[in-house]
């Protein structure tokens, strides 16, 4: 174990930090609301459901279908010609943080059909029954009913995104998987590498400390 200059590795922890919590932050916010609209979209129009349209639904589901399974790397590098329309560039933080942004949307958006799913198909049966537009039953039914498991399901995403964060360095984002890969792991410095690990496994107990915190505040309500 190496000694650590805190001098000058101080500095570089706190800007890595600070990039990380960018593109996590933008990325859980843009991409799981994206993902909600997406995850909605895909359980109104289920067959025999409230907004029922067979060829939204299966748009929506191939979309996700082809989305979800690929390696994230991999889908970065597809999706450039995009990234390179949308933020003019294809490397960079902003590029990155746009494509977390897309696999995030897709990745919430079947954690909000499932979780929607799940809710006792009486509930919805019985609003429509008093007249309840979709709408309505959207507002005061299920997202009423699904809120305390969407929570944990979007804290499931803020560690799933943490862990895409970590590849911004192999497309000049930077974050902490770039700080311990290239500072810690390349020179041989184990000391750097077990500090941003420990600081990222920090980060992610305190997100999911929340996250179960407020599951729970919600469900006992």
């Amino acid at each position: 174990m190496q000694n650590i200059d805190w001098e000058r590795f101080g500095p570089m922890l706190t800007q890595a930090a600070g990039e990380t919590l960018y593109m996590v932050g933008i990325a859980v916010v843009v991409g799981g609301f994206f993902g909600l609209l997406i995850g909605l979209g895909l359980y109104l129009t289920r067959p025999g459901n409230l907004l029922e349209n067979r060829l939204v639904y299966t748009l929506l589901n191939v979309a996700i279908n082809i989305v979800r399974p690929l390696p994230f790397l991999i889908f970065v590098v597809a999706l450039g010609p995009v990234t390179r329309l949308v933020v003019n560039r294809i490397i960079g933080i902003e590029a990155f943080t746009f494509a977390m942004c897309v696999v995030a949307a897709f990745a919430s958006a079947r954690l909000v059909e499932q979780n929607l799913v799940s809710i006792d198909p009486g509930v919805v049966e019985a609003a429509r029954a008093m007249g309840a537009s979709p709408w309505r039953i959207v507002r005061t039914v299920l997202v009423r009913e699904a809120l305390s498991p969407l929570i944990l399901g979007y804290t499931f995403l803020v560690v799933g995104v943490v862990d895409m964060s970590a590849l911004g360095g192999f497309l000049g984002a930077g974050g902490l998987g770039d700080l311990a890969i290239v500072h810690g792991y390349r020179q041989f410095n184990w000391s750097i590498t077990y500090v941003v690990v420990a600081v990222i496994v920090i980060g992610v107990q305190l997100v999911q400390m929340v996250g179960n915190w407020l599951s729970r505040r919600i469900a006992g309500r």
